[in-house]
């Protein structure tokens, strides 16, 4: 696709010009400097200073219907007040500031609950992958240390046989169990809070307490999350997030939603409340930062309406964004390729519709185009980030989406990006180098990880790992991602990791997993196995045998079988690029 403008007179301005008036003084974008661990870093000045201040924004929405699953809903003051009485609880609980609290649930209403009642109490939230196995989970516990634990009750039997190993774990809120559990650990999270019809009970949520607050202060470089995301050695590490890092990444979206208007010649709209109400189609999980920090937590700020799925469903999906006037939705390009690819998908009223926005995954070009014809008044866009970023780093939408619909963006006025070449130099527009990223949205560290930490993070700059380019205009190309690690749907998949799952069966000799390019998913993991001599082993068994160990995600959807060892370099590392041509 050509790079020419999207309408005549596209650009009116450069992205340099545009983030100059935003950053002026006196805007709610005002861009200041200050000293964070050391270094100083551009920061939004006029950014609410924790999550806590967020919170209480959101006191002129109660009304709103605010958490939308099947025939349950919880307005914002319903949510808030649940969310200030667990709060209370956790305290009486005896959390203090910087203890763990860990949420492993699919996308219910009791998450974004169970979220900011630990925010509340002072605590670390530290949310895990609800699909992980139960050694997995049993892992991040361990890992994190963390005390309480929130779970629903698929979670919790899953986790349960893997309790005794988590001696930090001294409660544990079970949701939506249909009989009592018999574990002096747990407590029913309904007998706690109660089932979302009885969340209105708590009051209106508009003030935290009747009398003195009782939650402690917070400041802004507090820590506030553990987002835990995989490295290249297989084993999770927790990325340590602030207050001002979650809310910097909301910032950057304001950011870049000011500048399309700029761009194309239009004064930025002032917020308006009395505006219709926004309502976001949830396609990814609360666990991710994603679907965490870009979308649960501004959703509250906002007053925003989410509607859950207890799984993506596009049947369903179709029928609720009618049902429900969705304004937002995407997450991955898989949900909208399935959506717009729908053979029903004319029979649905879906002309609420104003933005589609996808990242995680590699997005086909035509997809813009796509989602163009069939929603007139989309502003599509995607973006590129990591859990290290807080989410989204870089950003392209509405018209430079349609005139660079290959760049993953540009940073916003606060982000400093950077391509490195092998010698740690700086590289011009065009050539293709390592990702360096900075800005108040880069995350202190990993997680009781020091050495990892050290590698990464340094001086402000977080060494992504990712290939990519820039252009004359600083728009950033994703060239590859990071080193043995492929994307399906917006799940990172680390190849070692699924590697050793299968150097665990006594059959295998060399094994390899490299990525399977997928219309939707983007890709998907494909597994290349030498057995060793006289041994036996179907596909069907070695698939068997890592999903034992491993997220059903990470299965590789196929065993291809070489009857030679695999190639080898010098050093005796097995060239994937090699396979990669025969079956990839």
């Amino acid at each position: 696709m050509s790079d020419a403008a999207a309408k005549p007179g596209f650009p009116a301005m450069s992205i340099a010009q545009a983030h100059a008036l935003l950053a002026a003084p006196g805007s709610m974008l005002e861009v200041g400097e200050e000293t964070i661990r050391g270094i100083r870093t551009k920061v939004w000045k006029n950014a609410p200073p924790t999550l806590r201040h967020l919170f209480d924004l959101a006191t002129g929405f109660a009304p709103r219907d605010h958490l939308v699953l099947d025939d349950e809903r919880a307005t914002v003051g319903q949510t808030r007040a649940a969310g200030i009485a667990f709060a209370r609880q956790l305290i009486d609980d005896g959390v203090k500031p910087g203890d763990r609290v860990a949420i492993i649930m699919r996308n219910l209403p009791e998450w974004p609950v169970a979220f900011w009642g630990a925010v509340l109490a002072g605590a670390i939230v530290t949310p895990l992958n609800a699909w992980w196995t139960g050694a997995e989970l049993e892992y991040g516990l361990q890992d994190s240390g963390s005390s309480i634990l929130i779970v629903d009750i698929e979670r919790y039997e899953r986790i349960r046989e893997h309790l005794p190993k988590c001696p930090d774990v001294r409660k544990v809120y079970v949701s939506r169990a249909k009989e009592e559990i018999a574990d002096p650990l747990v407590t029913r999270w309904e007998s706690a809070i109660g089932p979302v019809s009885a969340w209105g009970s708590h009051g209106g949520g508009d003030k935290p307490t009747g009398g003195e607050d009782p939650f402690p202060l917070r400041l802004p470089d507090d820590d506030v999350a553990i987002f835990y995301t995989s490295g290249t050695t297989g084993k999770p590490k927790g990325a340590v997030i602030s207050h001002r890092n979650i809310i910097s990444n909301m910032f950057n979206a304001a950011n870049a939603q000011a500048r399309a208007f700029l761009r194309r010649g239009e004064a930025p709209p002032a917020p308006d409340p009395t505006l219709p109400q926004k309502s976001f189609l949830l396609s990814v999980p609360f666990f991710h930062a994603t679907g965490c920090f870009a979308l649960m937590l501004p959703a509250m700020m906002g007053g925003h309406k989410i509607v859950l799925q207890r799984r993506w469903d596009v049947d369903q999906a179709l029928a609720l964004m009618e049902k429900e006037r969705v304004t937002n939705f995407g997450g991955v390009p898989t949900i909208a390729w399935q959506v717009l690819e729908h053979p029903r998908v004319n029979d649905y009223d879906l002309s609420s519709v104003e933005g589609v926005s996808y990242g995680g995954a590699p997005a086909a070009p035509e997809l813009v185009n796509r989602i163009l014809a069939r929603f007139p008044k989309a502003l599509p866009g995607q973006g590129w980030g990591m859990t290290e970023t807080s989410a989204t780093a870089v950003s392209n939408g509405a018209e430079d989406y349609q005139r660079k619909p290959a760049s993953t963006g540009v940073a916003s006025a606060t982000g400093e990006l950077r391509i490195v070449g092998a010698d740690g130099k700086d590289l011009p527009p065009g050539e293709v180098g390592e990702i360096y990223y900075k800005g108040p949205i880069v995350v202190r560290g990993y997680w009781n990880k020091p050495d990892a930490t050290a590698e990464t993070f340094i001086d402000g700059w977080i060494k992504t790992g990712d290939l990519g380019k820039m252009d004359d205009e600083g728009f950033l190309y994703i060239v590859d991602r990071a080193k043995d690690m492929l994307i399906r749907g917006g799940e990172n998949i680390y190849c070692v990791e699924v590697e050793n799952a299968l150097y665990d069966h006594p059959a295998v000799m060399d094994a390899a997993v490299i990525g399977r390019a997928h219309k939707t998913l983007g890709e998907e993991p494909l597994a290349v196995v030498h057995l060793k001599p006289g041994m036996s082993a179907t596909s069907d068994e070695l698939r068997h045998h890592v999903a034992q160990k491993l997220a059903a995600f990470k299965v590789p959807v196929d065993v291809i079988f070489l009857p030679e060892t695999l190639p080898r370099n010098a050093n005796g590392k097995i060239v994937k690029t090699e396979l990669k041509k025969q079956f990839a």
